[in-house]
C-alpha cells in the first residue's frame, strides 16, 4: 500500500503539503500495488482523503449554514427587510477578512517553525498554537479560552438543534429524551481522526443545507403572504442589536479555519476560500430569509425556527430530516478542534491509533451532551455565544494578532504573506484591522451584549427550569 507519509516543503515563500510519490492526492497509487489494492485506495482517497482546495470550500462553506439558517428569517423580523439584506452582506466580508487574517497568521507560524526544522507530519496545528508561537503564552491562554468556550457551546447548540428538529416530524417523544438519542450519534464523531476525513461529509453538508435553503425560499413564495401580514421591523433597538448579532454568528464559522488549512496539501491557498465559500452561503441566506420574512412578517417574532410556520409535507420533512444529518456534521466540526486539545493534553495526539485516540475523546463529547440536557435553551445560548464569544474568537482576538505580529518594522519586512497593494498594503492592512476590533466591540459586543444579556438566560431558567422535558414544544401532530 502507498505510504500515508507526508513531507512538508518549503518552497520559497510558501509552505507546501505533498504526498510521497507525486502526492496527486490523499493515498496516490505506488506503482508497485495489487490491483485490488490501488482500487481500495482510489476509493479510499475518493471518500475519505480530503486536501484540495474543493475540499476546504467545501468545509467552509458547509461549517457556516447550519441551524442559523433556520433563525436567520426570525433575524430578518427583528431588523427589517433592508437591514437584515446589509448586515449578511457587511458580516459575510468582514468574516472573510478576519479568515483572511487567520490564513496569514498561519502561514507565518508554520514557515518560521519549518525554518526551524520541526516537524509536523504527526501533529495538526491549532489556532492557539499559532498565537503562542508567534505573541507568546498570554495571547495563546486568551485564545484557547475563547476558541474552546464557543466550540464548546457550539457544540450543545447542534444537540439542542437535533432535538427541536426532529420534533417537528416526531412528537411521540420528548425533547429531551430525542436531546439523549442525537448525543449518542453525535459521539460516534470521536473516530473521524481529523478535517482531513470530512471530504464526504462536507460535501453532503453543502447539499443537505442548499436543498433546505431553496426549499424555504420556494415554500414561502408559495405559500403567499399570510392575511394581514405587517412588516414593522425594526420595533425596538434591542430586537435590533439581537438580530444583528445572530447574524454576526452566521459569518463567524472560522474558529475551526486553521484546522481547516492545516489538513490541505497547500495551505498558501486558503486566502480566497473563505471569501468565495461566503458568496455562496449568501446565495442560499439571502433568499431563503427574505421570502420568509416577506410572507410571514412580524409572526417570525414569535417562531425562532421557520419550519414552525410552513405546513407539514413531505417536502418540508425531507429538510427536517437532511438539516439533522448536516447538525451532526456541524457537531463533528465543532468537536474535532476540541478533540485535538484534549488528546494533547493527555499526550494521545502522535502516533495514537484510531481506536486509542476515539477512546480518549469520549470525555469531551459527556460534558457537551450534559449541558445540552440541562439547558435546553437554544435560542439564549445563540445570541449569547455570539455576542460575548464569536465577537472575540473569531472577529476581535484575529485582528488584534495580526497587528500585534506585523507591528515591529522587522516582521513586516520578512513577512511571508505581505498584504496586497489593493487592499492599501501594511497601512491599509492595519485600517481596517482597527475597524473591525471597534466596530464588533461596540455593535457585536456592547450592544449585542446588551439586547441578549445573561439575565435573559437565567429568565429561561426560572421560566422553565433545568432538564426541561420539552423548551417550547409546539403542539403534538
Amino acid at each position: 500500500m502507498a505510504s500515508e507519509k507526508v513531507e512538508t516543503i518549503v518552497a520559497g515563500n510558501y509552505v507546501e503539503m505533498e504526498r510521497e510519490g507525486g502526492g496527486a492526492g490523499a493515498g496516490a497509487e505506488s506503482s508497485s500495488a495489487a490491483p485490488s489494492s490501488g482500487s481500495k485506495l482510489a476509493l479510499s482517497s475518493l471518500f475519505w482523503h480530503g486536501g484540495s482546495v474543493y475540499d476546504a470550500w467545501f468545509s467552509c462553506a458547509s461549517n457556516q449554514v447550519a441551524q442559523v439558517l433556520l433563525t436567520l428569517p426570525y433575524s430578518f423580523s427583528q431588523l427589517g427587510m433592508a437591514s437584515g439584506v446589509a448586515f449578511q452582506v457587511f458580516y459575510g466580508l468582514m468574516g472573510s477578512w478576519t479568515a483572511y487574517l487567520i490564513s496569514v497568521l498561519y502561514v507565518e507560524y508554520r514557515t518560521r517553525r519549518e525554518r526551524e526544522k520541526v516537524d509536523f507530519r504527526n501533529h495538526v496545528i491549532q489556532w492557539f498554537e499559532v498565537l503562542d508561537g508567534l505573541l507568546g503564552r498570554h495571547w495563546r491562554n486568551v485564545g484557547l479560552l475563547f476558541n474552546c468556550t464557543f466550540l464548546l457551546f457550539g457544540s450543545v447548540i447542534q444537540l439542542i438543534a437535533c432535538a427541536s428538529n426532529i420534533y417537528y416530524i416526531n412528537d411521540r417523544l420528548d425533547k429531551r429524551t430525542w436531546t439523549y438519542i442525537f448525543g449518542a450519534c453525535c459521539a460516534t464523531t470521536v473516530f473521524v481522526p481529523s478535517f482531513h476525513n470530512y471530504r464526504v461529509w462536507s460535501f453532503l453538508g453543502l447539499l443537505m443545507t442548499s436543498y433546505t435553503a431553496w426549499y424555504l425560499t420556494v415554500a414561502a413564495v408559495v405559500h403567499g403572504k399570510v392575511d394581514g401580514v405587517t412588516h414593522t421591523g425594526p420595533s425596538k433597538m434591542v430586537l435590533y442589536f439581537t438580530g444583528a448579532t445572530n447574524i454576526l454568528y452566521t459569518f463567524g464559522g472560522h474558529a475551526v479555519t486553521v484546522e481547516i488549512m492545516h489538513a490541505m496539501w497547500k495551505p498558501q491557498r486558503f486566502k480566497m476560500i473563505y471569501l468565495v465559500a461566503t458568496l455562496y452561503v449568501l446565495t442560499l441566506t439571502l433568499p431563503s430569509a427574505s421570502a420568509m420574512y416577506w410572507a410571514f412578517g412580524d409572526m417570525l417574532l414569535d417562531h425562532s425556527n421557520a419550519f414552525s410556520l410552513l405546513p407539514r409535507t413531505g417536502w418540508r420533512d425531507a429538510a427536517v430530516v437532511l438539516m439533522l444529518v448536516h447538525q451532526f456534521i456541524t457537531f463533528g466540526f465543532a468537536c474535532t478542534p476540541l478533540y485535538f486539545v484534549w488528546e494533547k493534553a493527555i499526550g494521545v495526539h502522535h502516533g495514537a491509533g484510531v481506536l486509542r485516540r476515539a477512546l480518549a475523546r469520549l470525555p469531551v463529547v459527556l460534558p457537551i451532551w450534559f449541558l445540552a440536557v440541562i439547558f435546553p435553551f437554544f435560542g439564549p445560548i445563540n445570541s449569547t455565544v455570539g455576542s460575548f464569544l464569536v465577537s472575540f474568537t473569531v472577529y476581535i482576538i484575529p485582528a488584534l494578532a495580526h497587528m500585534a505580529t506585523f507591528a515591529p518594522a522587522a516582521a513586516r519586512e520578512n513577512a511571508v504573506e505581505p498584504p496586497p497593494r489593493a487592499l492599501g498594503g501594511w497601512a491599509g492592512t492595519f485600517a481596517a484591522n482597527c475597524f473591525v476590533v471597534a466596530w464588533v466591540l461596540v455593535v457585536g459586543f456592547g450592544f449585542g451584549g446588551w439586547g441578549r444579556t445573561p439575565v435573559n438566560f437565567v429568565r429561561q431558567v426560572d421560566t422553565f427550569g433545568l432538564f426541561t422535558k420539552c423548551y417550547q414544544c409546539p403542539p403534538k401532530h
